[in-house]
């Protein structure tokens, strides 16, 4: 597998950022306020599956930085995380942040000091999601140096904020 170039990624990006916000701008323009309680469900399910491919990863990571580079092991876990990456955690974070944003702008009219803690957590939780991506990359190239220690800790980064996210929102402490 080819590296990714460094204006290629910029444009997957750009165009991902592109994505979202025509999804809300359409999401907004197209989906009744009665449809609430749908966008919710669509919510919560690309929330599952994007914590379940960012509580995965990492995982895999652990198990990868223990292959050796170029083994058939080291190949067959590059394959698993790129396409983890691209068929499940990025498309999920797109939709999260879709219907998260609807249901923000909807139903809270961005009020709320929990809804900002929790747009601040999951601005967070994207910047793991980003490192994760630039480290599948460097999985990819051979060009990890970062030991299973370091993933085993890095596997609980996204749990915690997991748990912060779910707090404000079912508490609202503030």
């Amino acid at each position: 597998m080819s590296a990714m170039t460094p204006r290629r990624r910029m444009i997957r990006a750009a165009l991902a950022l592109v994505i979202t916000l025509v999804g809300v701008v359409l999401l907004g323009a197209l989906a009744p306020v009665g449809a609430v309680a749908w966008i919710k469900t669509l919510h919560v399910l690309a929330v599952i599956s994007w914590m379940a491919g960012m509580l995965y990863l990492p995982r895999l990571f652990v198990y990868h930085s223990q292959a050796t580079p170029g083994s058939e092991t080291s190949e067959t876990f590059k394959v698993m995380e790129r396409k983890l990456l691209e068929y499940i955690i990025n498309p999920a974070m797109i939709v999260t942040w879709v219907a998260g944003l609807w249901l923000a702008w909807q139903v809270f009219g961005f009020r709320g000091g929990w809804l900002h803690g929790k747009i601040a957590l999951v601005v967070l939780l994207s910047g793991v999601h980003g490192f994760f991506a630039g480290s599948v990359r460097r999985f990819e190239q051979d060009r990890n140096t970062r030991g299973h220690r370091f993933w085993r800790m890095m596997n609980e980064v996204p749990t915690a904020l997991m748990v912060l996210i779910v707090i404000l929102v079912i508490v609202k402490p503030f």
